[in-house]
């Protein structure tokens, strides 16, 4: 090794200028021609959502990517979004890589380690040494959440994964109208500007990478992963896009489908004999919905709507730019959804899904119908009913986490006009979505490095797709391929898929396998398992085969008790934490003070008119908050909508301690109490906290992070006294929660 890198100096060195010879490495560059990537992944957005896949939502930038390029019918995903883009991104299974689930969770076997082996080296770690630059903007969650604070470890944040330039969230989900950003390595607070949304601000990102490379050196190709929070919860967008749709879906989900479904016949989308299965089980029919509640739900499905829409307008920013700046001829475009539309509003959907979240029932359809106006804005964390979510996945059944099609079957749309002739056309060759990046190095001409950084690979595991972009016809070079999620399973092969949903907590060998002939049953309405036993037999026996090579094993159907699995926990696995002034720690860096006693002790010093955050966690839609407010300290725990307040007389000037202290005094109850230098002066009973998630906001000390959590608080609020030390102690009292279906 030298100061040229690994290539061996070839020059020669002498005693001076005069007898050496200089020599220069040579540039490490991209085969000829290699195109530019532009990889876009939408979030919780069903097969039937688009516009170019049946649906009445106006998608017109995605539409004419479908126009110029080829639309797949059958491409799979893994049915929820950290395994998706972690195969996404390297080409293999998403338990060989390590991500089962969720970033977020690691429960000590391979399958599930929350991270991305390095074994798996990404895209962007192969495209970057082949002479590409590599960008990611916008959602990650492939990193550990509890490896996200100021302190990292950053060995799974974007920029020591591959790319030269980050800027996005890195957790599941974030308020769009004032999000969690970090750009490269550090936390940044969001741009002060009117009107801010984060899907704008994503792609004006995008647009500064490209355009600054193109500038710099044109002849370099670049990768842009650019993954949106659309329609992830909340959905957030501005209100003239919500009412773009107005009274489009005053008829009801079951209505929509039906459009959806002829809509998907007539134009090819699905096979003319494609049977519409009958309502998943828990959907009611419209018609047994009052008046009142079928107005909210219809302005929920409006301000979804109408956020997929706005985020394909600036699509279409992006892709303008890149016809203006010569770039998209040459450039690879992929759009693909991570997973089904989700389940997780349940029969009536929440204004908060904050409450989802955490058990709550939606507030009565009163108090919701007197502030439908507010669906999608910036007080609302909205989750829209899964009866819209089964009308997004249409023809197909179940929903995101599960492995039946709903949940795996997704829209897929592949444009490259200086690669691909045949614009407009349907392919219909199974594919997965671990085969995107065998697609996209083919297409570029690289084989997969069998060393990375060091670091031997593991094999690919997906198949490419390019024999697709000429040859409609041709069968697809998909083997098999295995699917598990919660304990949700399937196997496809040969045009074949045997199905189970399981249910949490019953025995495996209880789960009923259903069994579809893929190829003449597009939508698994028509189970053959009484009728094909064998062939089922066989199948169930593959699965079992691939769970073995792929480290599915062991069988998992745990969903809340994850994120207590009792592993070593570097940052959150103490007792006591101290913080200072201006720190922000994201959420599950924070201290864990669900269903367990704790004190929030701050050390300041005030004079009269001395006001401000003392700490404060999460935002508008769930959290809590303390505060000093013309004089008094005040304790503002959001429990998603349910506000239990303490205050006290005005505090005294100059230094004193003060003290939030929760008490358990049962199964996420207790009793709340200010103390202020060490004597009670208010309390409060907390009758219901928070048992799943605070907040995706985690605790920011001095300030406020987010929209307060606090509606007697606006903007950052900070402290104008001097704060010192914000000491938290976490009791040992501490009752694990029950079972929860909750995910991001």
């Amino acid at each position: 090794m030298n100061s040229h890198g690994t290539q061996p100096y070839g020059g020669k060195i002498g005693n001076t200028v005069a007898d050496s010879i200089p020599w220069w490495p040579t540039p490490v560059t991209p085969p000829p021609n290699s195109p530019n990537v532009v990889l876009v992944v939408l979030d919780d957005v069903g097969f039937a959502d688009l516009g170019c896949f049946g649906s009445e939502i106006e998608t017109p930038t995605m539409d004419a990517l479908a126009a110029a390029g080829l639309r797949y019918n059958n491409f799979h995903t893994t049915s929820i979004c950290s395994p998706t883009r972690a195969s996404l991104l390297t080409g293999r299974n998403h338990h060989s890589v390590g991500m089962a689930v969720v970033s977020n969770w690691d429960t000590g076997y391979p399958g599930c380690t929350g991270r991305i082996s390095n074994r798996a080296a990404t895209l962007a770690e192969i495209l970057r040494p082949a002479g590409y630059s590599t960008f990611a903007v916008g959602k990650w969650h492939l990193a550990p959440i509890e490896d996200t604070t100021p302190a990292g470890p950053f060995d799974q944040w974007p920029l020591q994964r591959g790319f030269d330039r980050y800027y996005g969230f890195l957790d599941g989900a974030t308020n769009h109208w004032d999000p969690d950003l970090v750009a490269d390595n550090h936390h940044i607070d969001r741009p002060e500007k009117p009107d801010y949304h984060a899907t704008e601000d994503l792609v004006d990102q995008a647009i500064a990478m490209v355009t600054a490379q193109t500038s710099a050196w044109p002849e370099r190709p670049f990768f842009l992963y650019l993954c949106f929070g659309t329609g992830h919860y909340p959905i957030h967008v501005p209100k003239p896009y919500v009412d773009r749709y107005n009274n489009r879906y005053d008829a009801g989900w079951g209505a929509i489908r039906e459009e959806r479904y002829h809509r998907q016949k007539d134009n090819g989308i699905v096979p003319t004999d494609t049977e519409l299965p009958p309502f998943n089980p828990g959907v009611p029919n419209w018609s047994d919905l009052s008046a009142d509640e079928q107005k909210v739900a219809a302005r929920m499905q409006q301000a979804y709507a109408g956020m997929l829409t706005h985020t394909d307008e600036h699509l279409g920013r992006l892709i303008a730019t890149l016809e203006e700046i010569g770039q998209a001829d040459n450039t690879v475009f992929v759009l693909l959804s991570d997973n089904g539309a989700t389940q997780e509003g349940g029969p009536s959907g929440h204004e908060n899904a904050m409450r989802y979240v955490n058990g709550l029932d939606p507030r009565p359809i009163d108090q919701q119908l007197a502030n439908i106006d507010d669906i999608g804005g910036p007080g609302n964390w909205m989750v829209y009913p899964m009866g819209w979510a089964m009308a997004g996945n249409t023809p197909l059944k179940w929903y995101k986490q599960n492995t039946h099609a709903g949940g795996v079957r997704d829209p897929l749309i592949i444009s490259w006009p200086a690669g691909i002739a045949d614009g407009g056309a349907m392919r219909t060759q199974y594919h997965h979505v671990s085969d995107i990046t065998p697609t996209l190095l083919e297409a570029i001409g690289l084989e997969p490095p069998a060393e990375v950084a060091g670091v031997h690979q593991m094999p690919m595991e997906g198949t490419s797709m390019m024999y697709s972009f000429t040859d409609a016809d041709a069968p697809t070079s998909k083997p098999e391929q295995y699917y598990e999620m919660f304990g949700h399973r399937a196997m496809w092969a040969d045009g074949w898929k045997a199905v189970t949903r399981h249910i949490p907590g019953e025995n495996f060998d209880d789960d009923r396998w259903e069994l579809y002939h893929l190829d003449e049953d597009f939508s698994e309405a028509r189970d053959l398992a009484q009728a094909e036993p064998q062939r089922l037999a066989a199948l169930v026996d593959r699965w079992w085969e691939a769970a073995r090579a792929y480290q599915v094993l062991p069988l998992d159907d745990r969903i809340l008790e994850r994120f207590h699995v009792p592993k070593p926990r570097p940052i959150t696995g103490r007792s006591r934490f101290v913080y200072y002034d201006g720190v922000y720690i994201p959420s599950d860096g924070c201290p864990d003070i669900k269903n367990v006693s704790y004190e929030i002790t701050a050390e300041l010093s005030r004079a009269d008119g001395d006001d401000g955050t003392l700490v404060a966690c999460g935002d508008v839609a769930s959290g809590f908050a303390l505060f000093i407010q013309d004089g008094r300290l005040v304790w503002d725990y959001n429990m998603a909508w349910e506000h239990y307040v303490a205050e006290t007389e005005p505090l005294p000037s100059g230094p004193v301690t003060v003290t939030a202290a929760f008490e358990r005094t049962g199964s996420h109850a207790g009793i709340g109490r200010l103390l202020v230098n060490g004597m009670e002066a208010a309390s409060m009973d907390m009758p219901v906290t928070h048992n799943t998630h605070i907040h995706a906001v985690g605790i920011s000390v001095g300030f406020t992070k987010a929209p307060s959590p606090s509606p007697r608080t606006t903007g950052q609020f900070p402290f104008t006294g001097t704060l010192g030390r914000v000491v938290i102690e976490v009791a040992d009292d501490r009752e694990l929660p029950d079972q929860l279906l909750v995910l991001d």
